[in-house]
């Protein structure tokens, strides 16, 4: 529910719906590069001039919204931002508060080794770890459901070490990925998943056979 999103932020970050609206939270798996992206890529190929990933989940999540042609579906995607700057949702947090990942912060380590340094949370997946990504939101404004009982994620990486280690990898190891298996993963991403993240955006239409 928005409330539930809403009750751990600023008001700066809410979402202008009311506390009992119903919202989805999509992620993608692993497979998302060979199920989804591949065949786009081969039957969009002509029409794609932003990002592939971006145009992928933007044309899934129409396809969504159209099998709901009686209802108000509003999308927001995890690249928008507002014109202040600011993202048009914090997809961590929503992870977290949806039940899907737990978002580990700073404020889960008690004795804190950090300092002064500015260090960034992380969510990770009980089931693919930190192989996932945080896609969108689909908010259905008419459907209010003020009987829908909040699932807690997942509390995974539950130990004081292992946090400490998650947070580590991920602000300053991350390019190396470590991260990611932080926990036993039942999938990971493919190397030509990896090769293609791991490469600079503006190279990454090559890797795909497109011309930019």
């Amino acid at each position: 529910k928005v409330g539930w999103y809403n009750a751990v932020l600023q008001p700066a970050f809410h979402l202008p719906y009311p506390d009992d609206t119903l919202v989805f939270v999509v992620l993608s798996t692993p497979s998302m590069f060979d199920k989804a992206l591949k065949p786009f890529v081969n039957k969009e190929r002509l029409k794609i001039i932003r990002d592939p990933v971006d145009q992928c989940v933007s044309h899934h999540l129409s396809c969504v919204k159209e099998k709901f042609p009686d209802q108000k579906v509003d999308v927001m995607f995890d690249y928008e931002i507002l014109p202040s700057r600011k993202p048009k949702f914090l997809a961590q947090t929503a992870a977290h508060v949806a039940g899907a990942a737990y978002y580990y912060q700073r404020k889960d380590v008690k004795l804190d080794p950090w300092g002064k340094k500015k260090i960034y949370g992380v969510c990770i997946h009980p089931k693919y770890g930190g192989w996932f990504a945080i896609r969108g939101l689909l908010v259905f404004p008419d459907i209010q459901v003020p009987f829908l009982e909040q699932s807690a994620p997942v509390d995974c990486v539950s130990t004081e070490e292992k946090r400490i280690e998650l947070l580590e990898q991920f602000n300053f190891h991350w390019q190396d990925g470590r991260y990611r298996d932080i926990i036993e993963v039942k999938e990971r991403y493919s190397e030509e998943q990896k090769a293609y993240f791991a490469t600079p955006p503006a190279e990454r239409f090559k890797l795909l056979g497109l011309t930019q």
